[in-house]
């Protein structure tokens, strides 16, 4: 056990596997421990690397573990997978975590803090209100097209749209009783939603997100997204490796000097990388007749490539000037 460097850790929900070798690559260690004794066991090693798999509970192992003197490095599993020597099971995932977790090379997944998870948390719960109240606005078009009603696109003006409707409709009253019911269940929705909105204006008072919310395309939302989600940007060494990250960079396919670009590679966070392209998508719409630099910049590529890769590359323009400001505690300058 004295002579255990690196150990990694294949994680679960009650049964973890640990998997050890010493400074020369000997396997040293193979255990598999519950989860009330996963810290018991390993406060009685000597402060070594370890690794986890970057899954469901990750972070807060993490924290946890580098609490006992450990340093822990989080891997992101398509990492992981190359190292596998056979079959997927807990042994050789465990295995192949502490190979991947030695490599000089590696990139690692940042350890989050809880205030990070936190926020990330709000986000979450307000995108699953948002689907909620999508596929309950669906539910009720779909019900009243039976009973000939037809209401206009648009969530917001929805609910009193649709109390107008069952008011003026021909309709048993038994019905309207249900779409009256359906309309409270969306009003609470708007109202959950409202309620996560003044959480997120809240936590977007933080200096960094107000500086990030200075650059135009981004909005509270997208800003306490960013903020939770990067951390510390300046473990990316530049705003280029940060778009890679978010998956906004071209995929690549290149081989005997010929370089190929194809389709952003989509790798990293997909909520992410949406707020961007949504909040460009905004910037489009918006450009107008502006003159400065960026706009005309804007213009031109929608002229030459259209609206939809025009959105990615100014989606990864706005990221990579989020990294600079977070990077560099600076605020935002627009091109003159």
């Amino acid at each position: 056990m004295k002579d255990i460097t690196t150990i990694g850790i294949d994680i679960a929900k009650n049964v973890f596997q640990l998997h050890g070798v010493d400074r020369h690559g000997k396997t040293s260690l193979r255990k598999t421990v519950t989860r009330a004794k996963l810290l018991v066991t390993l406060a009685n090693l000597p402060p070594c690397l370890i690794g986890i798999e970057a899954c469901g509970g990750a972070h807060h192992w993490a924290r946890k573990i580098t609490q006992l003197g450990h340093t822990v490095r989080m891997v992101a599993p398509q990492f992981v997978v190359p190292y596998r020597k056979s079959g997927k099971n807990d042994a050789n995932d465990a295995e192949a975590i502490c190979e991947a977790v030695a490599r000089p090379n590696m990139r690692f997944v940042p350890i989050k803090t809880p205030e990070q998870q936190a926020a990330l948390t709000l986000h979450r719960v307000r995108e699953s209100i948002k689907v909620d109240r999508t596929a309950l606005i669906n539910r009720i078009r779909g019900l009243l097209q039976e009973f000939g009603i037809v209401l206009p696109q648009g969530a917001a003006k929805f609910p009193q749209r649709l109390l107008e409707a069952i008011m003026d409709a021909d309709m048993p009253m038994e019905a309207i009783g249900l779409f009256a019911a359906l309309r409270g269940d969306l009003l609470r929705l708007d109202e959950r939603l409202a309620e996560c909105d003044q959480r997120i204006a809240r936590l977007a008072q933080e200096e960094t997100a107000q500086r990030l919310a200075e650059i135009p395309g981004i909005g509270p939302v997208t800003a306490t997204a960013v903020v939770a989600t990067v951390g510390d940007a300046k473990l990316f060494r530049n705003g280029r490796e940060l778009a890679a990250w978010v998956g906004l960079v071209p995929r690549q396919s290149s081989s005997g000097g010929k370089t190929r670009l194809g389709r952003i590679t989509k790798h990293g966070d997909s909520y992410l990388r949406t707020l961007f392209v949504q909040g460009a998508m905004t910037v489009i719409r918006h450009v107008g007749e502006k003159s400065d630099p960026r706009s005309q910049w804007i213009r031109d590529l929608v002229n030459r490539r259209g609206v939809q890769k025009t959105a990615v590359a100014l989606a990864a323009k706005m990221v990579r000037t989020a990294w600079a400001l977070m990077a560099r505690e600076e605020s935002y300058r627009m091109a003159v």
